[in-house]
């Protein structure tokens, strides 16, 4: 019965035989064909791996064409929360699918773009589809960024470049290491970059590629990891099972454990013990997974870098500081470089075969990374988003330009010291520098900037007025200024009279000699009156009255006397005394000028001044005659002419040195006299075109002394200069103590604000205005010659940033003369006029005899007087 009889076996049971028999000599015959000619197997598989590969080329080409790029430029308070950046990556996540459906996974992604050449800190760029600029242009930041669209970036070759990818290492399930946002995690990477210099090529750049997970890759991956944690946890159930045989059998083997069955009397009883093996623990998906247990918010990253440079080594270190800094986001997993290392050399994106890959990713944007660089977006917060107010950043030269010497359009501000190390002289666009105010302590630095400052602008053909009651200023900038370019722009009016033989220089402010508008001199003296003696309409309204009155009479005499010829028989201050009290002069001054005042003028004096007490004329003649009682200010003021212009000085570029002599009452008045002044010739500038008007630079040393002798006129100037192209400069001690209108207008039209060491609660007021970044208590610990400053660059503001102040010995070495000193000391005295003390106090006591006489002399002159303006010679 082996084998069934043949007549028992029909021909379909034959023909089944045959095929199967057939099949299996034909897949032997095929296997055999396959392995003798493998190499066409293999040449096709590879024909049609290129051809599908060109095809996916071709079209990754093609869509990485349709991209935009967009910048973002955050402001100087710009503080996200973690929400609104998670936010920020949803849409970057979600934008990397805005492509069309033929587009390879590759060219599907956005691309962050961490840019730094040595012009600003960190430019932020954001690289991704054309279809998703509406996405990515509103962003959740709000008003904190600023989103532009930006130009394709286009690099001049470098001689040095080198080349980096940087691929996630450690447990693939693991997160990066949460960092926090304040300090900015960027800035470890701003500080890697923040030495670059311009100069020599250097230039820094990561790409953070991101695009959304592949499913099927994902969940191959998962299926990988549940396997091997699956394996593994069975491997370790294995292992402790043997180690608990093991430590069963040496526990009965021991003699302890013998003598206890003896003891126990059962020896021989039983045989060993049963040992459970232990049973594998179940494996979640949430131990083997990690952070790729869920689809949501799961991206894969590519980052690659290059820095350049034309110097040899800078790239290289600079790749070094940049890998320093990935370091910090490193936890479970970390970004590590690609490539291995052989002795000195390094084999990665550098070198072939990654070379030419990284080149074409680079060119093209496209993701494609080794590995698969899976990661969440939590895990990305600090690279998905601006530099932050946390964040400090350095200054290049494009955020605060380098002083050169001797060009007009910059405006030295002190030495910024680089994290390098590396010192530079920075200044700000003159035309953007419309006022200044440096606060600290007394010989903290304020002045030496400033005079700096007013050294290289003279220097740049600048014109400037520098007001120093102590006169401290004058012997510290004299030996450079004196040069033989400058001699002939600069005077000195210093009304400190020291010496055997003191000079002064003289000024008539009711003068009329250099063409004044006579309603404004009148207008310009009583106001600097009233604001020293606190005068107004309520508190003395006959006093002002009675001065005003005064002046518009004086100021006819000297208009009738120009435009007679005679300017040397002008009235001055001092004949306000013999205006009220002298009979006869009034007499023949009110009809000499008759023609010359107007209805209402004329009328007060015939109706009620006839009308008013004696006593009445005090409160006027106090000052005046305060005046008259000190030498100095009698023969300064008792002059019918003086040079002193500053609407002239201003029009033609002077370097006008002003010392007042002090700050005493008399000081005080002098003061604001010439602040007045100096706001009536200002606002004179009316009558030039704006696009003619010349720059000019007033200097106010010790604000609180000037503004105590005219509080609103140096408000008013730090409200209305600008429009005339003049930009004041003010220094004080401290901020409190000025006048509250002065104050408000300090700070809020500085472009400059600037602080020195001093109390915290002097330097208070100025770090609020910074947000208290920094604190009073940094400030107030600089060492001497340091500032804490915010300055205007470009419509922006810059800092507050750490500037040295400049010291004049070595900011202008070359320019210090010191064996010329002299010869401008009296070039500026001869400019200014000035004259022996005794000789100007003998012609001011003779004045009134002039005056007199003229009045005796000439009947009413018209009023429509031409003059000619005359100024410095």
């Amino acid at each position: 019965m082996d084998s069934a009889p043949p007549h028992l076996t029909g021909p379909a049971d034959q023909t089944a035989s045959g095929q199967v028999i057939g099949l299996m000599s034909g897949i032997v015959h095929a296997t055999g064909c396959v392995i003798a000619y493998w190499w066409v197997v293999a040449a096709a598989a590879v024909i049609v791996w290129l051809a599908s590969e060109m095809v996916v080329r071709h079209l990754a080409r093609k869509a990485s064409a349709e991209r935009m790029a967009l910048e973002l430029v955050p402001s100087r308070h710009f503080d996200p929360g973690f929400e609104e950046i998670f936010r920020r990556g949803v849409q970057l996540a979600r934008a990397s699918t805005s492509m069309p459906w033929w587009a390879p996974r590759r060219s599907k992604m956005v691309q962050v773009r961490l840019r730094a050449d040595g012009s600003s800190p960190l430019r932020y760029r954001i690289e991704g589809p054309a279809g998703a600029q509406r996405l990515l242009s509103i962003t959740p930041f709000g008003p904190g960024v600023t989103v532009n669209r930006a130009r394709p970036i286009v690099d001049k070759p470098r001689d040095h470049v080198v080349r980096a990818e940087f691929i996630l290492r450690g447990k693939p399930t693991a997160p990066l290491r949460d960092v926090p946002l304040a300090p900015d995690p960027l800035q470890p990477l701003i500080d890697a970059v923040s030495d670059l210099r311009a100069e020599l090529g250097d230039l820094a750049e990561i790409r953070l590629d991101i695009q959304r997970a592949p499913k099927w890759s994902l969940r191959a991956r998962r299926l990988q990891l549940m396997m091997d944690a699956r394996r593994a946890e069975r491997r370790e159930a294995q292992r402790a099972a043997r180690w608990v045989r093991q430590d069963a059998t040496n526990i009965e083997d021991s003699l302890t454990w013998q003598l206890q069955q003896l003891v126990a009397g059962k020896q021989g009883g039983g045989g060993r013990r049963l040992v459970m093996p232990p049973i594998p623990r179940r494996v979640t998906l949430e131990d083997a997974l990690g952070k790729l247990a869920e689809d949501d918010h799961l991206v894969r990253v590519q980052l690659l870098v290059m820095c350049a440079s034309n110097v040899e080594g800078r790239a290289h270190a600079r790749l070094a500081q940049l890998q320093a800094a990935l370091d910090v986001f490193g936890g479970g997993s970390r970004w590590a470089m690609r490539g291995w290392r052989v002795g000195p050399w390094r084999f990665g994106a550098d070198r072939w075969p990654s070379r030419r890959g990284f080149e074409r990713r680079w060119a093209l944007g496209h993701c494609q990374p080794p590995r698969p660089n899976w990661v969440r977006l939590d895990e990305l917060t600090g690279l998905l988003k601006p530099p932050t107010v946390h964040c400090r950043l350095p200054l290049f030269a494009g955020d605060l330009p380098t002083f050169e010497y001797g060009n007009p359009d910059l405006l030295l501000q002190g030495i910024y010291r680089g994290p390098d190390g590396r010192r530079r002289l920075v200044a700000t666009y003159a035309r953007e520098t419309l006022f200044e105010v440096g606060v600290g302590k007394a010989g903290g630095g304020k002045t030496e900037r400033a005079l700096a400052q007013a050294i290289g602008w003279a220097h740049a053909g600048g014109g400037l007025m520098f007001v120093d009651p102590h006169r401290d200023s004058w012997p510290r900038a004299l030996p450079f200024l004196a040069h033989d370019h400058l001699m002939q722009r600069i005077a000195l009016i210093d009304l400190n009279a020291s010496g055997p033989a003191p000079q002064l220089s003289c000024w008539n402010p009711i003068g009329m000699h250099q063409g004044q508008v006579a309603h404004e001199v009148v207008e310009a003296t009583a106001d600097a009156y009233a604001s020293v003696l606190s005068w107004d309409d309520a508190t003395a309204p006959r006093a002002l009255t009675i001065f005003t009155a005064s002046l518009a009479v004086l100021v006819a005499v000297n208009e009738a006397a120009c435009h007679a010829g005679r300017p040397e028989d002008q009235a001055t201050i001092f004949h306000v005394r013999s205006l009220l009290t002298d009979p006869d002069f009034r007499r023949a001054a009110l009809t000499a000028v008759e023609g010359r005042l107007d209805e209402e003028t004329r009328s007060w004096w015939r109706t009620v001044f006839p009308t008013l007490p004696t006593d009445a004329f005090a409160v006027v003649l106090n000052p005046i005659g305060r005046l008259a009682a000190n030498p100095v200010t009698r023969a300064f003021l008792g002059q019918p002419t003086g040079v002193y212009n500053i609407r002239a000085a201003m029009d033609s570029r002077m370097i006008v040195w002003v010392c007042p002599g002090g700050n005493g009452p008399t000081d005080r008045l002098i003061t604001a006299l010439l602040a007045r002044d100096l706001l009536r010739a200002v606002r004179s500038r009316r009558d030039t075109p704006e696009g003619q008007r010349v720059p000019f630079r007033p200097y106010f040393d010790e604000l609180i002394t000037l503004t105590g002798a005219a509080p609103e006129t140096i408000a008013a100037m730090f409200e209305d200069f600008r429009k005339y192209r003049v930009h004041v400069h003010g220094m004080t001690q401290l901020l409190a103590r000025l006048p509250i209108p002065v104050r408000l207008s300090l700070v809020q039209n500085a472009s400059t604000l600037a602080s020195t060491a001093g109390s915290q609660s002097a330097i208070a007021p100025i770090t609020a205005e910074w947000g208290d970044r920094p604190g009073p208590d940094v400030v107030a610990a600089l060492d001497r010659y340091e500032h804490y400053m915010s300055l205007t660059v470009e419509g922006r503001r810059v800092g507050p940033v750490r500037i040295t102040g400049p010291h004049l010995d070595d900011v202008f070495a070359d320019y210090a003369r010191p064996h010329q000193a002299a010869a401008l000391e009296r070039a500026a005295r001869a400019t200014a006029a000035a004259a022996p003390l005794d000789q100007l106090t003998d012609r001011a006591a003779k004045q009134l005899t002039r005056v007199s006489a003229f009045l005796a002399q000439h009947a009413t002159t018209p009023s429509n007087v031409q003059v000619n303006k005359k100024g410095y010679k």
